[in-house]
């Protein structure tokens, strides 16, 4: 049986896994979606892995049957981005291997003379390199992020600086503006969307969105017109759904919950399950670490007097 009313873009980390775990119910979500035909595709703001990589890393995790095709990382928009917009440039990259890879697929050169952008992306870096970016965007280089996530979970009690950090760092240093990638950007969505169309050889009726971050996948998702199911087995607290302007389309426990749905193709809705409304979700407390400075996408930072 082939369903192609709904297609789903997931996200990985908090809906899929919670560092080196399963979330419970997951195995089953995805073996019925691929029983079903339902189109699905992996959305990741990560940009350190290939798609390779995440395929691999699923299947130690106990779920078979995916392969590279499934996957589409912050690293691989960025590749597509420039591709489209800029064929035939040159990049200085701050990052790892899977944003190596992804620029390299499409053929688009390292330089470190003289670039025509700074990409930024995950992964651990020097004062040399970072100098070094400083450098080119100083003669001209513009500065391009995989994604804006200013911080990644590493667990449950512990995270790591993200790409949007360092390409902070590197505003604040030369006072240019980077370009953002990645969720929430659009552009992510609008290819997503057509990557998820050519894996269904047709277009679905409807596209959906499940995430657990409101600043990525649910602000991501509705400015690019699509439904979106925020999952409460990741970052955000059900409390705290109601600090945002732009709401989900329904509110889950886990990814779970949607499984009978995608088996019978008719919607079941569970005492569990919360559909939005105007007035959002419950009224909670103030001063949320978000994981994407919202206000940086916007405003642009003055660049800081050189001494004190």
């Amino acid at each position: 049986m082939r369903n192609m009313k709904t297609g789903y873009l997931i996200d990985m980390d908090g809906v899929i896994y919670r560092e080196n775990q399963l979330i419970p119910g997951v195995t089953e979500f995805i073996q019925t979606l691929l029983a079903t035909g339902t189109p699905f595709l992996f959305l990741t703001n990560n940009s350190a892995p290939t798609p390779e990589d995440l395929a691999v890393r699923l299947k130690h995790l106990g779920i078979t049957g995916l392969s590279a095709r499934h996957f589409y990382t912050s690293a691989l928009n960025t590749a597509d981005f420039l591709s489209e917009t800029d064929p035939g440039c040159t990049v200085f990259v701050i990052g790892e291997g899977g944003l190596l890879a992804a620029l390299h697929e499409r053929k688009i050169a390292s330089d470190s003379i003289q670039p025509r952008y700074v990409v930024v992306g995950e992964g651990t870096t020097t004062m040399d390199r970072l100098t070094k970016a400083h450098e080119c965007i100083e003669q001209g280089a513009r500065l391009l992020a995989t994604n804006s996530d200013n911080w990644c979970p590493v667990s449950s009690s512990k995270t790591r600086p993200g790409a949007g950090a360092t390409a902070a760092f590197l505003e604040a240093s030369s006072g240019r503006r980077a370009y953002y990638l990645g969720k929430p950007n659009g552009y992510m969505f609008h290819r997503a969307r057509r990557k998820l169309s050519d894996l269904a050889l047709g277009t679905p009726e409807q596209v959906v969105m499940i995430g657990d971050t409101m600043e990525t996948d649910i602000r991501g998702a509705f400015e690019a017109g699509m439904q979106s199911y925020l999952v409460l087995s990741g970052s955000t607290k059900f409390e705290d759904v109601a600090d945002y302007v732009y709401q989900p389309t329904r509110v889950l426990r886990s990814v779970e919950e949607l499984t009978e749905e995608v088996k019978t193709g008719k919607a079941v809705l569970l005492p569990t399950d919360f559909a939005a409304t105007s007035n959002g979700f419950r009224i909670s407390k103030g001063g949320l670490r978000h994981q994407t400075d919202i206000f940086a996408l916007h405003k642009p930072r003055p660049r800081p007097a050189m001494t004190k």
